[in-house]
């Protein structure tokens, strides 16, 4: 490994496990929240956002083969725009990817608590000590965490499709679960609305495969296809598992439940093994997801330091080629929204992460927009398809993300989520303070196409 560069170990099939796996949260627990938002409309939800977040991934396709570094939507808003509002974003960016981890501790002690009861306490702590754990794991090889989505994504997708087809093909499973006791959607139009909001949720993590760009061997201009499959892998087994669950009882009882998949297996008489494989597969979506948003959060810190928009620590690698102080923050991020949102999880991390996926997503197809006219002779290894109005798609899509997910976010929620925006003004500010104080030391910096072949250390 060259000195201060990053490990090319990913290759395409590892980036669609830990893409797909990220994208693929822990349906075990949050389907009850699924159901309350709109119940079994989900099924039909699900499929339609893949299709609308299209031009999205493949604007972030576009812009992470024409300027393939870890610092992804910083350096591309810094190039469209000014390098203040490609930290803003990147600072947005990270709020998407640090969310997650904490979010999965807490799928993972629910589905112990499928075994053992924990007070609110216990589940947090417990939450706490898988983060630190995962902290360790984090800094060695990335070959590791690679290997280990590749084993866990498989197994998850084949346990998942186990307890689809039981409960399919179960005498329980009845159709009038669906279309009758509320329909489709019980929520009416309101629950319709915020469900396209916030459940968009479900597909983050197709956003996270630039943040990894530097360690992939393949050719960037690929990189299309690992997004492109992070959408519709985890479309097709969320629609399928809503179906299933739909039709095995009513949706206000589904609403009311911890985890649906081992309680019906349970209270319906069916075999057992089976609520082992929904634990199991439901643990694994977690793992999975856990362990790509945790190296996408460090990632989005090393890159913030590469555009000289944090200290140069966070550029520092330990002997596994791992950023140990980015991997340190990311840590401590964690623990702090574990212990914030453990009383209200999943509507919490619902909310805030879609809002500020919402203006990523907006932004990154701006970029597009803004560059192609800027930077016309900038060599673009993949070109987003249909011309601008398929980026103003994209735009549209992530407005209404926004506007969906602010109506489920209560006023804590508003307030933590601007505490967190004032650390990044501050984070502005307190750098351009340092700048001015030490002139031509952590001067702006911008990567250009012209950059790619020092990047790729040729």
């Amino acid at each position: 490994m060259e000195k201060g560069k990053l490990n090319k170990k990913l290759g395409m099939i590892t980036m669609i496990s830990i893409a797909a796996g990220a994208v693929i949260g822990g349906w075990l627990a949050e389907s009850p929240y699924w159901f309350s938002l709109t119940g079994p409309g989900a099924a039909i939800i699900f499929p339609v956002l893949a299709i609308l977040l299209i031009p999205v991934g493949l604007a972030f396709a576009e812009m992470a083969a024409m300027l393939p570094f870890t610092s992804s939507v910083a350096v591309w808003t810094a190039n469209a725009t000014n390098h203040k509002l490609g930290w803003i974003v990147q600072w947005l960016m990270f709020l998407i990817q640090i969310v997650e981890p904490p979010l999965c501790a807490f799928i993972l002690t629910t589905a112990l608590g499928f075994f053992i009861e924990f007070t609110a306490m216990q589940t947090m702590l417990i939450a706490i000590a898988l983060c630190v754990i995962w902290y360790v794991v984090s800094n060695f090889n990335i070959s590791i965490s690679g290997t280990l989505s590749n084993i866990f994504f498989f197994a998850m997708v084949a346990l998942s499709i186990c307890v689809i087809v039981l409960f399919f093909t179960s005498k329980n499973w009845s159709m009038d679960n669906i279309s009758g006791r509320g329909g489709w959607f019980p929520g009416g139009g309101y629950g319709l609305f915020v469900a396209t909001g916030v459940l968009t949720l479900k597909f983050i993590g197709f956003e996270m495969t630039p943040t990894m760009i530097e360690e992939i061997n393949f050719p960037a201009k690929k990189m299309w296809k690992v997004i492109l499959a992070a959408l519709f892998i985890p479309a097709v087994l969320y629609a399928l598992a809503v179906l299933a669950i739909a039709g095995m009882a009513p949706s206000s009882e589904i609403a009311n439940m911890s985890m649906p998949e081992p309680e019906l297996i349970r209270a319906l008489g069916l075999p057992m093994l089976f609520a082992v494989f929904a634990l199991v597969g439901g643990a694994l979506h977690g793992f999975t997801t856990f362990m790509g948003f945790w190296t996408s959060s460090a990632r989005v810190l090393y890159g913030s330091s590469q555009l000289n928009m944090l200290p140069k620590a966070f550029l520092k690698l330990n002997k596994h080629g791992q950023p140990y102080w980015a991997n340190l923050t990311v840590l401590i991020f964690s623990v702090v929204f574990v212990i914030f949102s453990h009383s209200n999880w999943v509507q919490y991390i619902y909310a805030v992460s879609c809002i500020a996926a919402g203006i990523v997503y907006f932004v990154v197809c701006l970029d597009v927009l803004l560059l192609r006219k800027s930077h016309p002779e900038w060599t673009r290894p993949y070109k987003a398809p249909f011309g601008s109005w398929f980026l103003i798609v994209g735009m549209i899509v992530s407005i209404w993300v926004v506007v969906g997910s602010s109506l489920s976010l209560d006023l804590p929620g508003w307030i933590s989520l601007l505490l967190y925006m004032a650390i990044g003004v501050d984070v502005l500010i307190a750098m351009e303070a340092y700048r001015k104080k030490h002139p031509g030391k952590m001067d702006a910096v911008v990567l250009t196409p012209a950059n790619v072949e020092q990047a790729a250390g040729k």
